[in-house]
C-alpha cells in the first residue's frame, strides 16, 4: 500500500506528499528508525505536533459547519454536538473507515501490541492528517476536508440527539472501578429569564467544570469535559507505556 492509496481513499491528493508522510508517522517509529538524531530532529519526523495543530482546525471547522447548520441552536447544544463529532470515540471510527491504520508507520513494540488499531493512535493520526491538508492547502480546502470525511457524522449529529455524556460517564467510571460522579451546582448568573448555571463534576480522581441555560445542560457538558479528562489521563498513559 502507498501513499497515493491512502490519498484515494481520502478524496485528497497532497502537492506535498512529505506532509501527509509525517502525519502518518508515529513516535515510536521515529524514535526507532532515526538512530543518532536529535530530540529535535526526531520531533519534527513524527506527527505529535501535527495532532496539536490538527486538533485546533478540526475544532473550527465543525463549529462553523455546526453554526451554519443548526443557527439557532443554543450554545451548550451546539457545544455537546460539537464534543461529539470531535470526541476519541468518532475520530477514531473515521479513521478506520479510511483504513488510516494500514498505512501509519508505527515502531516494532507498538506493531506488537496492536498500536495500529489503537483508538487514540488512530484518532491522533487522523488529527495529523487534518493539520498536513491544513498546511498542504489553508483553511477553506481543510474545511471541505472535514465535512467530506465526517459527512456521516454531520448528518446524525442534531441538537435533539446529542449523546447523553451523563451515561456515558457513568459507564466509563464503572468500567475503571470508580465510584460514580457527583454534580454540584456552584454558581449561578444573569436574569431570571437568561441564566447561566456552573455545574462542577466530581469523581475519585479528578473533576471537571461545566456551563449552560439549564442545570441540565451544564452537567452533561461537565460529564462532557471529564470524559475529555480521562482520555486525555488514558492518552498520556499510553505515550509514557509507547517510550
Amino acid at each position: 500500500m502507498t501513499l497515493s492509496d491512502f490519498e484515494k481513499l481520502i478524496g485528497y491528493t497532497f502537492k506535498d506528499t512529505a506532509l501527509l508522510e509525517r502525519a502518518l508517522t508515529h513516535r515510536s517509529w521515529a524514535h526507532e528508525n532515526l538512530p543518532g538524531k536529535s530530540e529535535d530532529e526526531i520531533r519534527s519526523a513524527e506527527n505529535e505536533s501535527f495532532e496539536f495543530l490538527g486538533d485546533s482546525v478540526l475544532g473550527l471547522a465543525v463549529a462553523e459547519q455546526l453554526f451554519r447548520k443548526y443557527p439557532d441552536a443554543s450554545e451548550g447544544e451546539l457545544t455537546l454536538m460539537k464534543h461529539r463529532l470531535v470526541s476519541t470515540t468518532t475520530l477514531a471510527s473515521v479513521a478506520e473507515s479510511l483504513r488510516i491504520g494500514e498505512f501509519i508507520r508505527v515502531g516494532r513494540g507498538e506493531e506488537k501490541t496492536g498500536g495500529r488499531q489503537k483508538r487514540a493512535i488512530l484518532a491522533d493520526a487522523l488529527e495529523a492528517v487534518i493539520a498536513a491538508v491544513f498546511f498542504d492547502s489553508g483553511y477553506i480546502a481543510t474545511r471541505s476536508f472535514v465535512a467530506s470525511i465526517l459527512a456521516e457524522e454531520f448528518r446524525q449529529v442534531t441538537p435533539e440527539g446529542s449523546a447523553d455524556y451523563k451515561t456515558m460517564l457513568q459507564e466509563r467510571l464503572q468500567a475503571e472501578q470508580l465510584s460514580g460522579p457527583v454534580y454540584s451546582l456552584v454558581k449561578t448568573e444573569g436574569q431570571p429569564h437568561e441564566r447561566t448555571f456552573y455545574v462542577v463534576a466530581s469523581w475519585n480522581t479528578g473533576r471537571a467544570e461545566g456551563s449552560g441555560s439549564s442545570i441540565k445542560s451544564a452537567e452533561m457538558m461537565a460529564a462532557s469535559e471529564a470524559l475529555k479528562s480521562l482520555q486525555a489521563s488514558t492518552t498520556e498513559r499510553s505515550k509514557r507505556k509507547g517510550q
